[in-house]
């Protein structure tokens, strides 16, 4: 399954816009967490990617090498993209904060906060169809109080920013490495995306933010 176009302009002009909002948010010396810390990890994948994931924060193996999911759950979250057929380098994959917590702590909402600009704006030029959220913090950022064993794997409408995003939210990799039930619902999670694209791709455009059915 592909979920790029073919390079052109626009393409192109989008990867540049995401190579400069990474050189701003390199030195905006503002953002927390940078202490300690080796590498920003900014993000990687396609600047057209039609599915956009995004985590909580950068473990030990993503500070070292500056890039999102690299350790044991990235090694899961890149087999339950091959499960789809879905190449990584053909999706958009970041977190909710872009350098490392201490000791792989939660990020605090202050810390979220802090870097929300720089996600929404990837996000906005990225555009992409489905948003998929890796845990309860990135959840958190469009689906406030609620609780991830609820609401994984269901499609959600979100005016978010003033702008209408399709969020698909999902129990973290590095959770589903840890408990087996959760392996179970994370695969059949993801084995659904490939449809949820496709009907997201049929329908006209709505305003309200409300669940959408697959029924």
């Amino acid at each position: 399954m592909s979920v790029t176009s073919c390079p052109n302009k626009k393409s192109v002009d989008k990867k540049e816009q995401l190579i400069a909002l990474k050189k701003k948010m390199q030195g905006d010396k503002s953002l927390p967490l940078r202490q300690g810390t080796t590498n920003l990890v900014f993000g990687e994948g396609s600047p057209n990617a039609e599915m956009f994931f995004l985590g909580e924060g950068p473990g030990y193996h993503e500070d070292r090498l500056g890039r999102p999911f690299v350790g044991n759950a990235g090694m899961l979250l890149n087999k339950l993209l091959q499960s789809i057929k879905v190449e990584r380098r053909d999706v958009f994959i970041t977190n909710v904060v872009c350098f490392r917590p201490p000791e792989n702590r939660d990020p605090l909402p202050e810390e979220i906060a802090a870097f929300q600009p720089y996600i929404d704006e990837i996000i906005s030029t990225v555009g992409p169809k489905v948003i998929v959220t890796l845990g309860r913090f990135s959840m958190g950022k469009f689906l406030p109080n609620v609780r991830i064993s609820s609401v994984h794997g269901k499609v959600f409408k979100v005016n978010y920013g003033g702008k209408e995003v399709t969020v698909v939210p999902m129990f973290h990799p590095a959770a589903a490495l840890r408990r087996n039930d959760v392996m179970i619902m994370i695969k059949n999670d993801f084995l659904r995306l490939p449809e949820i694209i496709k009907k997201i791709k049929s329908e006209k455009p709505k305003i309200e933010a409300k669940q959408m059915s697959l029924v």
